[in-house]
Formats: C-alpha cells, sequence, structure tokens
C-alpha cells in the first residue's frame, strides 16, 4: 500500500484539476453553442454571407436565399422591443439582392427567413434581419399562418433546450412562379432544420412544409435531413462527426422533442 500521505494530496491535485477541466469545457461548449456560424451548410452558389448573428447562401437565379443558418438564444438573454424598419438591399451580395419593391401589389409577404423576433436581443441584431437577402415570397395565410407556429415553437425550443442552431429556406427548383421585375422566386415549399446537443445529446428535426394555409399540426410536417439534403443539393451540418450526422439525418422521428 501506498504512503497515504502522499495520496491525499494526490487526490486532492486530481479534483482540482477535473473541477478545473469541467469548468474550462463548459466554459468552451457555452461560446461554441453561441457562435452562429459553427455550423454553416454548404453553398451550391459559392455566395456566403456572414452578417453579425446570422449567414446565408444568396441564389442569384432565383433572387433569395438558399439557406439563413443562425444560433438562436434562450430568451433568458432578453427581448428588445424595437422599432421596425424598413426593407432594405443587403449591401454584402455581390450580385445584389432583389429590391423590396418586387412585392408590392403582388399579394404576397416579404416572409422573412430568419425571423426578426429571434433577434429581439439587440438593435443590432433585429435590424439586419429586414436586408431583402432575408425574405421569400408568403401568402398571408401562411407566414402568419403554419410558418409562424413553427417558428414559435422554436423559439420555446431554444428556451427548453438552451438554444439551437437553426437553417431554414426555400426549396429553390426550376419552373417556380415569379412576383416582380427582377424575378424572384415563389418557392412551393419552405424548410427548417434545427440542431441542438443537450445535455450531453444530440437531437435534430427538420420540417418541411408546403408555402400554403394549414391547420396541420407541425408534426406532420417532419421529414428526414436527407429528403431536404436531396431537394437541395445542400449538405447541411458537414461539420458534425460523420457516424453522427449520417444518423440524425436519416431519421424522422420527432419524440426526442417537446410538442
Amino acid at each position: 500500500m501506498k504512503n497515504p500521505k502522499f495520496l491525499f494530496p494526490l487526490f486532492g491535485l486530481l479534483f482540482l484539476s477535473f473541477g478545473f477541466y469541467s469548468k474550462v469545457s463548459s466554459g468552451v461548449n457555452s461560446l461554441q453553442q453561441q457562435s452562429p456560424f459553427s455550423y454553416l451548410p454548404t453553398s451550391t452558389t459559392h455566395q456566403i454571407i456572414k452578417h453579425s448573428f446570422y449567414a446565408l447562401s444568396y441564389n442569384e437565379k432565383y433572387e433569395q436565399a438558399e439557406w439563413v443558418s443562425y444560433f438562436l438564444r434562450s430568451s433568458d438573454e432578453g427581448i428588445g422591443h424595437f422599432k421596425r424598419p424598413r426593407f432594405k438591399d443587403d449591401p454584402k451580395v455581390v450580385t445584389e439582392s432583389a429590391a423590396s419593391d418586387n412585392y408590392k401589389k403582388s399579394g404576397f409577404d416579404r416572409g422573412h427567413l430568419c425571423a426578426a423576433a429571434d433577434m429581439r436581443f439587440s438593435k443590432v441584431a433585429y435590424d439586419e434581419t429586414f436586408f431583402t437577402s432575408n425574405i421569400s415570397p408568403q401568402k398571408h395565410n401562411f407566414n402568419d399562418g403554419i410558418w409562424k407556429k413553427l417558428e414559435e415553437k422554436t423559439r420555446y425550443w431554444a428556451q427548453k433546450y438552451n438554444g439551437i442552431y437553426v437553417v431554414t429556406g426555400g426549396i429553390l427548383q426550376k419552373g417556380l412562379p415569379t412576383i416582380g421585375f427582377e424575378k424572384v422566386a415563389i418557392p412551393s415549399f419552405f424548410y427548417k432544420i434545427l440542431y441542438c446537443n443537450y445535455n450531453g445529446k444530440y437531437k435534430m428535426i427538420a420540417f418541411l412544409v408546403p408555402s400554403k394555409k394549414s391547420h396541420e399540426p407541425l408534426n406532420s410536417f417532419v421529414v428526414s435531413v436527407d429528403v431536404i439534403e436531396k431537394m437541395t443539393g445542400i449538405d447541411f451540418y458537414p461539420q458534425l462527426n460523420d457516424a453522427i450526422e449520417n444518423d440524425l439525418e436519416r431519421k424522422s422521428d420527432y419524440k426526442a422533442w417537446a410538442f
């Protein structure tokens, strides 16, 4: 048996080291979770734009983003009440984002992809959601209906799971109808993919929602991420370990999420 006088300081050192490691690891994870750029999808257009709190891949052919990606924080960080600004062109889009005037008298809302309500923790974050690169044509009964319901549920999950990563956009395909003088495409479907690592457990869920009025429950729109990847040609979470990514993206089970 080793000298107990030697073992006591050794155990103490191990205890302190473990405690320090846990705090550092927790801090690193916390910082990683709050970075909006940790899990960016691939881009079919190679035009990725980064704003302060979200990123997007702009598709000039369809005059909108093929995806918008961001980290949705818990509302514990505060909710500001800011004056709603006008929509404006995105100065970072090299090919120029579609003008807001394309939507005038079109019968379509300027539908946010990154919802303004998701960015109410600061005025800068909120105002940046009004770039025209962050909008897509949506009928009002969809935008203010089932899509709003999904956005609200997403904020609920962000609160419950201490923040989640969000990727969202319209399904952009050949032959879509358009609005305006710049021919902004009208998606027939919109998707939203959510990912988090809560208490050491990976969770992912994807929604594919027809762009029309609906009273169906949200879980009826759940699909696998693989389905959306095949429709878009986008790899949504390439940073994940391949085994984890493949396992999460092939599933369409919503039972792990609190509906």
